[in-house]
Parts: C-alpha cells; structure tokens; sequence
C-alpha cells in the first residue's frame, strides 16, 4: 500500500507524505514526472538545503527543529516539498508538528471553512502558509531559550551551583536553531521569485512576511549568543576564582606546616641529637622533650605567618 493522504481544495491538491518509503516516492514521481534525484533527496535525511527548479514545478529542501518543545538540543528534521501549479506535495518523516497538526484539520470535513483559509487558491499560497506555521512555532522554542537565559542569569552568581553544562545545552540548542534559520532565509529569498509563476495573486508580501519573522528570531538569537558567551565567561572567572581561592588556601595550610613537619622528622630518626636524651632536659617533667619541638616549631610556624601577611601573600587570610 501506498502510505500519503491528500486534500482537495477547489483546484488545489495537497498531498502529505510521512515517513515516506521508495514505493510510494516512485508512485507519485511516476505521476507527476518528478527527477529520480529529487526522490533520492526525499527518502536520504542528511541533504542539505536547496531549491530545484523546473518547467513545470519546483522542489525545495527545507529543514526545520523537530520533536518536543521539552528537549533539551531540538532535532533537526528535512522537510521535502514538490510545487506545481495545482498541486503541492509534503515530504516528511512525520515529527513536524505545526505541519501535521494543520494537515488533519483541513482533512476534517468539517472545518471547510478553516480548509479555505489555510490553503488558499494556489500552491504558492499554500506553501506560504506552510512555512509561516512552521517559522511561527520557532518563537515558542524561543521563548525557551530566554527564558534558559534568565535561570542561567539567576544561578551564574551563585557559587554553590554548577551551570556549566546548562550554559553549553543552551549554546548547542542556539547554534542549532541558527543553523536551521539562516538557510531557511536564503530559501525564502530564493522561493519568491521561483514560485510567482504559480499563482496569480502577488505572494511577495506573504514571503516578505516570512523573511520578518526569520529576521526577527535572529535578531534575538544573536543576543542570545552574546549574552550566553558572557555567562559562559562570567562562570569560568568565578570558578577560577573560587578554585584559586582553595588552591591558595591548602598552600598556605601546607606552608604552615612544614616546620613541624622538618622538626618532627629530624627528631623521629633513630640516632643521637641534642636534646634527644630526656634525661638532660626535665624543667618541664616527664614531656620536657616533647613540650621543646612543639614550641620550636610553632614559633618558627607563627613568624612565618606574619613575614607572610607583611609581605601582602596571605591576600584576604591576613585579615585572621
């Protein structure tokens, strides 16, 4: 069985196709004399985007974010499409939904009028309105991504909490969506001209329209570039920081600790050295030794610690 649904609206044809197979892909080339390479394009997922133009219809590739509004990197899905000048042909593995959604409710008997509205009287129309439904549904990831932005603003300053892998979730989720946009905008430019010869009604302001909205999400998405590579560099200077500060403070830790450590060590060996003998030395009894080394080296370890705030290297652990 051949998998696609259509639609007829007055003269117009709208056919969709989801997850298309090679069976009906040849079915409907052998119908409409689509080029063999254009239904290479439509069953690969990895072409790039493109517009081929021919006497009698013209074939785009788009490509568009796909899946949940919840995930965290949107996928990127191809959509294919076949304009002629009664007919339009949706090429897709089904996870677009704005495009599924309003394909089903123009199948709907009932929402005629809706139908009318939605395909208008020529496929150039129709393309517009495809396109424009689908540019639309990127402001709602958008919205996404700002509002991404205004945690991440809320939680760099916070050192108790670490962003980095959501700053770069949401620098890949940017560039992938800017990835999508500026093709599309090309496309768009491109697919004013081409497809004027299908309908009589002038589509530039639709196109014109489309382009607004593509400029629009850029423009936000650039600032949203900008602003993310500032947070991703304020959170690496205070995590620098706050890593200089441990480092600082185990060195000074460590510092302070090697007069005991050299006292103890050259009294630990096992021969004969000056007050060694607890014997010679019993002023303070039986510990007289013992009381000696732990001076010794708290003295030293005490003019040590202020040689070291005199000289400005102890930073904001002078102030103990």
């Amino acid at each position: 069985m051949y998998q696609f649904k259509s639609i007829v609206n007055d003269n117009l044809l709208w056919v969709d196709v989801r997850n298309p197979t090679r069976q009906t892909m040849n079915k409907l080339g052998g119908q409409y004399s689509f080029h063999e390479l254009n239904i290479e394009d439509c069953l690969s997922k990895t072409q790039i985007p493109k517009i081929d133009k021919y006497d009698n219809h013209v074939f785009v590739i788009l490509h568009f974010p796909a899946g949940t509004r919840d995930e965290k990197i949107p996928r990127v899905t191809q959509l294919s499409i076949f304009i002629g000048t009664n007919y339009l042909i949706t090429v897709h593995q089904g996870d677009l939904r704005p495009l599924v959604e309003m394909f089903d409710l123009c199948k709907k008997e009932e929402n005629q009028e809706y139908r009318q509205v939605m395909m208008g009287k020529s496929s150039g129309y129709l393309l517009h309105t495809i396109i424009d439904a689908l540019v639309d549904d990127l402001f709602h990831i958008l919205m996404k991504v700002i509002g991404n932005l205004d945690d991440i603003e809320d939680a760099v300053y916070d050192e108790k909490i670490g962003i980095a892998k959501e700053i770069s979730h949401l620098r890949r989720e940017i560039t992938t969506i800017r990835r999508v946009l500026i093709p599309l905008k090309r496309i768009i430019i491109s697919l004013t001209r081409d497809i004027q010869k299908f309908s009589e009604e002038d589509l530039t302001p639709y196109f014109d329209d489309i382009k607004d909205h593509i400029d629009k999400v850029l423009d936000t998405l650039e600032e949203s570039k900008e602003t993310i590579e500032i947070y991703k560099d304020t959170d690496f200077m205070l995590s620098t920081e706050k890593t200089n500060k441990i480092i600082a403070m185990l060195t000074v830790v460590f510092t302070l600790s090697i007069p005991i450590t050299v006292v103890s060590t050259i009294y630990g060996m096992n021969i004969s050295l000056p007050g060694s003998d607890m014997i010679q030395f019993q002023f303070f009894g039986e510990y007289t030794t013992l009381i000696l080394l732990i001076l010794i080296s708290t003295i030293i370890t005490l003019i040590m610690f202020l040689s070291f705030r005199r000289l400005g290297w102890l930073g904001e652990f002078s102030r103990f």
